[in-house]
Parts: C-alpha cells; sequence; structure tokens
C-alpha cells in the first residue's frame, strides 16, 4: 500500500480540482436565488474558474520546472484550500466569480504538475497502472460533481460544495509531504511573464466573447472586437514564445502526435461535460427534479469512465495511442449524438442514460493515454510544460464549450418559442437557459401560465438536444481527426534518458 500513496496524494489533488469544475452546476438554480444572479453571472460563476485554470496551467507548468513540482504541488493545494473558504463565505455574485478566479489559480499549479510527479514515481507496468487509476479518477470527478453537487446542496447548502474542499486539501499537503519527492533538480529558467500574461488575456477575450454573443447576438460589434482582440493577443503570444526563454516550446507543434494530443484534450472536454451544465438546468428548473435527482443522472458516465480506465488503463499502457484516444473520442460523439437522438418531445431524464454510458466509454478510454503519451513527447525536465500543454486545452475546451453551447441552446429554445407565439422568445429562452423558468411561470398571467409552461418544456428539451447534437459532432470530427495527426509512421524525437518508453508504432 506504501506504494500507491504518490498515487493518492495526486488523485486527491485532481479529485478536487475537476471535481469543482462541475460540482456547481445542480448548485447554480440555488445560486441564482440566494445572491440574485443573473445568466451572464452563472456562466461565469463556471467560467472564471474553468478559465483560469486553463490560461494559466501552462504557465504553472512552466513555473514548476523551475520551482520543483511538488513544492508546485503544495502551494496549488494551499491556494486552492483558501480560495474554496472564500467561494464558501462569498455575499454576492462577483465575490463569488472572484473567489472562483483565484481557486482556478491554485487548481493551475495542481494540473499542471500531476503528470510530473505520476512519472517521477512509477516506472514501467505500474506507471502504466498509476495512469490508468488516475484516468479513472480524472475521467470520473467531472461526472461525479453533479451528483456530489447535489448530495450537499440538497442536504446542507450550496456553499459547502466549496467548504467540503478543506479537509481534502488538509489531507493532501500532509500526504505530499511525506510521499512526493522531485523528479529532478529544479530548472534555472526565467519566468515568461510576458507569455503568461498574453496567452491569459486571449483566453479570457475569446471566453467573454463567446459569453457577450449569447446576450448580445452575434452582429455586435463589442463581440467581434473581443474575439478580434484575442487574435491579436494569441498572435502576439506566439511572437514572445520564439524568444529564448519562452514557457512553451513552438517547436513541439511541429510534432504532429504533440499537435493532435492538444486537439484531443481541448475536444475531448468540450464533447464530453460542457451539455452538463445546460442539462442540469433543464432538469430543475423545467422538469423540477431536486439537485441530487439531476445530478444522478449523469451516474452511467461516472462509472463507465472509471470502470473502464481502471481496468484497461494497465492493459492499454504501451498500446498505439492514434487507435487508443481517437475511439475514445468516437465514442463519446456517438454518445453525445444518440442522446439527441432519443430526446425528443416530452422525453425526461431516462433518455440520457444510454448516450451518458457510451460518452463514459470513451472517457475511460482516452484520458489516461492523454497523460502518459504527452510526457512520452518531452524531456522529463519539461514535463510540467507538457503537463500545462495539455491541461490548457483541456480546460479551455470547457470554458469555451460553456459559452459556445449556451449560445447553442438559446438559439434552438427561441426558435421553438418563436413557433409557439411567445411573446419576446429571446429574453424566455435567456431565462430558461439561466434556470429561471419557475420565476417566469410565477410572474406570468393566469390565463397564459400552461401555455408558457409547455412551450418552455418543448424550449428546453429541444436546446439540451441542440447541445448534445453539436457536441457529438465535435466528439466525431475530433476522433478522426486526431487518428489521422497520430497515425503510424512519424519520425521518433530524439532519445532521451529521462523520457519514459513509447510504444512500438505510435505516431510522432
Amino acid at each position: 500500500m506504501r506504494k500507491w500513496l504518490p498515487l493518492l496524494t495526486v488523485c486527491l489533488g485532481t479529485f478536487m480540482l475537476l471535481i469543482d469544475v462541475t460540482i456547481v452546476i445542480v448548485a447554480l438554480p440555488d445560486m441564482v436565488n440566494d445572491l440574485d444572479a443573473s445568466f451572464r453571472a452563472l456562466q461565469w460563476v463556471m467560467d472564471a474558474y474553468a478559465l483560469a485554470l486553463g490560461a494559466l496551467v501552462l504557465g504553472a507548468g512552466s513555473i514548476a520546472d523551475r520551482v520543483g513540482h511538488r513544492r508546485a504541488y503544495v502551494v496549488g493545494l494551499a491556494l486552492f484550500a483558501v480560495s474554496s473558504l472564500m467561494c464558501g463565505l462569498a455575499p454576492n455574485s462577483g465575490a463569488l466569480i472572484a473567489a472562483r478566479a483565484v481557486q482556478g489559480v491554485g487548481a493551475a499549479a495542481m494540473f499542471a504538475t500531476t503528470f510530473a510527479l505520476l512519472n517521477n514515481a512509477y516506472t514501467g507496468r505500474d506507471r502504466g497502472s498509476a495512469y490508468g487509476i488516475w484516468g479513472a479518477v480524472s475521467g470520473a470527478s467531472a461526472a461525479l460533481g453533479p451528483i456530489l453537487g447535489g448530495l450537499l446542496t440538497e442536504g446542507a447548502s450550496w456553499r459547502w460544495i466549496f467548504l467540503v474542499n478543506l479537509p481534502v486539501s488538509a489531507a493532501a499537503i500532509l500526504l505530499c509531504r511525506r510521499t512526493l519527492t522531485e523528479a529532478h533538480a529544479p530548472v534555472r529558467r526565467r519566468i515568461d511573464v510576458p507569455g503568461m500574461a498574453s496567452f491569459s488575456a486571449a483566453a479570457a477575450c475569446a471566453t467573454y466573447g463567446l459569453i457577450r454573443a449569447n446576450e448580445d447576438g452575434w452582429s455586435s460589434v463589442g463581440v467581434w472586437w473581443l474575439l478580434v482582440g484575442a487574435a491579436l493577443l494569441l498572435a502576439g503570444f506566439v511572437a514572445i514564445e520564439a524568444t529564448r526563454h519562452a514557457m512553451f516550446d513552438l517547436a513541439l507543434l511541429r510534432n504532429r502526435s504533440f499537435v493532435a494530443v492538444l486537439v484531443a484534450g481541448l475536444l475531448l472536454t468540450f464533447a464530453a461535460f460542457t451539455t452538463f451544465t445546460y442539462t442540469s438546468i433543464w432538469l430543475q428548473s423545467v422538469l423540477g427534479l431536486s439537485p441530487l435527482a439531476a445530478g444522478l443522472t449523469g451516474l452511467p458516465l461516472s462509472v463507465t469512465a472509471f470502470g473502464v480506465s481502471a481496468v484497461l488503463g494497465r492493459v492499454l499502457h504501451g498500446r498505439r495511442p492514434d487507435l487508443v484516444i481517437g475511439a475514445g473520442l468516437l465514442f463519446v460523439g456517438l454518445g453525445s449524438l444518440l442522446t439527441a437522438a432519443l430526446l425528443r418531445g416530452p422525453a425526461g431524464w431516462p433518455s440520457l442514460l444510454p448516450g451518458l454510458a457510451l460518452v463514459g466509454v470513451g472517457v475511460g478510454l482516452a484520458t489516461p493515454i492523454l497523460g502518459s503519451f504527452s510526457m512520452s513527447l518531452v524531456p522529463a525536465d519539461r514535463g510540467g510544460m507538457a503537463a500545462g500543454a495539455v491541461n490548457t486545452a483541456r480546460q479551455l475546451g470547457f470554458a469555451f464549450g460553456i459559452a459556445a453551447l449556451g449560445s447553442v441552446f438559446t438559439a434552438r429554445a427561441q426558435s421553438i418559442l418563436a413557433g409557439r407565439d411567445i411573446p419576446d422568445p429571446g429574453r424566455v429562452a435567456h431565462a430558461i437557459a439561466g434556470g429561471q423558468t419557475p420565476g417566469l411561470l410565477r410572474a406570468a398571467p393566469a390565463a397564459g401560465r400552461q401555455m408558457l409552461d409547455s412551450a418552455a418544456h418543448a424550449a428546453g428539451v429541444a436546446g439540451v438536444q441542440a447541445t448534445f447534437a453539436v457536441a457529438g459532432a465535435v466528439g466525431v470530427i475530433a476522433g478522426l481527426l486526431v487518428t489521422v495527426l497520430m497515425r503510424p509512421g512519424r519520425p521518433r524525437p530524439a532519445a532521451s534518458a529521462d523520457r519514459p518508453p513509447v510504444a512500438e508504432g505510435a505516431g510522432r
């Protein structure tokens, strides 16, 4: 058992930081009532965390290579605990959003070091088992978030979804100091502050532009200024990274396999998890399910993801990553498309279960291989950078997905409402997407309440169906694209004594 304590330590941090991506989903309606939050504020409660995590994890990985992975992991845990307390005590939506952003900074420091810490602690078949278990925890965490969130919200208060992090963080810090060691001496590199700032600003502009598009429409000049600004900032980031002390080695982008890993990380999270936000709102505010019942609908995904990763992680270690990751993405896409096909007319929560089980199979296949394969493409002293790049892609996929699918949901719901002659269908569609359907019904005249309720049910199921259809298409396309990019026969990188072995036939 002592051999697996480093794995337990890393998995505790991973479980917390990933579960906090989705644990707030089922609590959103309660937050609306308690904090008097708007739809835009609800999106930022989700996106402030995912954006800070996604935008900073690459820079955090570079810093971790410089100061030491173990030290960065402990600092991340401590910051995560303090900011979780701030979230739990937040008096209004603005304070909660700010605390969520700080929480994302701590999560970035943890996430950027997980792969390097696992690589240092395990070798050979044990490494395959470790990545399998880590992948199981990682894949199941996002799906377990709504379930745990439902339990805490219904049994106590939404504030406890954050306060519960405090004892877990304390246990993880204690284990970290006793079980983890540094993989190598810290590398003396200058911290790339301009690179971190430009990349973070580009990600923030892109996400805010997508969120603004939900409310202002794609014809808004402000939306396009934000997106153009994001493109310019990204170009500036690329120019900065061409310098000697860059936090991200642009030469890796000439490696098709590494590009494929980034694409897979981005689109896996987009296709597998972002639909949960709007599904949970539909289940609670339109169908009237409790937070716990809404969270339990994700159980098929979490169970299958955990089972596939835990059972097959050791077996799949050393197999061709193009086939494993590509197959995982295809399963995710097909599962989402199946869900979209079943969500018709008066469909309820049972229509979600078969497709989510297939999505879980895909998550369980792809997640552990993404981590282990990305680390095989760089020397050990750049492990933080590689992990940061992959996890940046994963979290930006979630942030962009929340914003993009919000537009999909509201546009589809608005079209349904317009077809039923509902006055001001745009405003009503945004209210449905923001979990405000009960308030709409209470405010409606008694004579028209039944018609509005029927229209809200039709618009809600159509909006959720549209989000699953888009997510499914993204998953299928990503699976095919990643398989092509990773196909065997690419030239291998130079051998390194610090680099773990890679499967024969793995695409380079």
